[in-house]
C-alpha cells in the first residue's frame, strides 16, 4: 500500500485558487527542500491538499526529481481530485498522511458546508462528529 503525503495549500483563498493553479500546468509539482526518506513508498500514493484546516483534494504522486539548486520536485499528476473534507492541522512542509485517506467524492457529489477544521476538530475529540 502506498504511502500519502499532505501538504498545506499556502496562498489559496478559496478552493478555486488551488483548481487554477492545476489548470494552468501540464505537469504541475510542488517543490520542498527535503525529501520523504520513505519517497519510493510515496510514489504511486496521493499528495492530499490542506485547506483552511481540512484535507480537500488529491493528486496522485508520479515521482521525485532533484532540481539544479538541490531542492526536490514532488511531480504529481495534473488531475486534482476532490476528497471528502476531514480536519487536519496546518504544518510547514508535507507530513505523512496517517491512518485511512479521505475518499473521494463522487462526480456531482455535493457536500454542503463545511465546517471550519479547527472546529470540526474539536467536536470530533468530543465525539459529537
Amino acid at each position: 500500500m502506498p504511502l500519502h503525503l499532505t501538504k498545506i495549500a499556502f496562498g489559496a483563498a478559496n478552493f478555486t485558487d488551488i483548481e487554477s493553479w492545476y489548470a494552468g500546468r501540464r505537469s504541475p509539482h510542488v517543490t520542498t527542500r527535503y525529501r520523504p526518506t520513505k519517497w519510493e513508498q510515496c510514489i504511486g500514493g496521493s499528495l492530499f491538499w490542506i485547506h483552511q484546516h481540512n484535507i480537500v483534494a488529491r493528486s496522485k504522486i508520479l515521482g521525485f526529481s532533484q532540481t539544479d539548486n538541490g531542492r526536490w520536485l514532488i511531480e504529481l499528476e495534473p488531475e486534482l481530485v476532490r476528497v471528502m473534507p476531514r480536519p487536519k492541522r496546518a504544518h510547514q512542509g508535507w507530513r505523512y498522511l496517517k491512518g485511512e485517506p479521505p475518499r473521494d467524492l463522487a462526480e456531482g457529489e455535493e457536500i454542503g458546508e463545511i465546517l471550519p477544521g479547527k472546529l470540526a476538530g474539536k467536536l470530533q475529540r468530543l465525539g459529537l462528529i
